[in-house]
């Protein structure tokens, strides 16, 4: 009859010992890194709408920057540093966004000095057809 009490404590034992693996194993699983995909994504579009921008061309530090941070954030899901990685992404998302502004901007300056030319040489050839009359 000793023996009952005994088999009893061995089964919940047992029983408890199961309960704490499967918990532990789904808590080590819930706390799995999720690599920041949306992050990662943003930035490679951004680097990707910059270059067809020309942004090497007005803005090439900018776009390297872009590229290093994106490629240390790919270095940083590859050890599974998640924060560090989405931090890293958010930059070179940044850095590229940067690049295409500035290069819109200076565009737009090279547009403006053109512009700027043309009504210069309008004005001389319009003096010019004023002193011929």
């Amino acid at each position: 009859m000793k023996t009952e009490p005994i088999r009893c404590a061995v089964k919940r034992t047992g029983l408890l010992s199961i309960l704490m693996f499967i918990t532990f194993t789904l808590v080590a699983c819930a706390s799995a890194p999720v690599p920041p995909t949306e992050s990662l994504n943003a930035a490679r579009d951004a680097i990707e709408r910059a270059e067809q921008a020309d942004a090497r061309q007005y803005a090439g530090a900018e776009l390297e920057e872009a590229n290093r941070h994106l490629a240390a954030a790919m270095k940083a899901v590859d050890a599974e540093r998640m924060t560090e990685a989405d931090r890293l992404a958010k930059q070179a998302r940044v850095s590229a966004e940067l690049a295409k502004a500035r290069t819109e901007a200076a565009k737009a300056t090279a547009i403006n000095r053109e512009m700027g030319r043309g009504a210069e040489a309008l004005d001389e050839e319009m003096q010019r057809q004023g002193d011929q009359q």
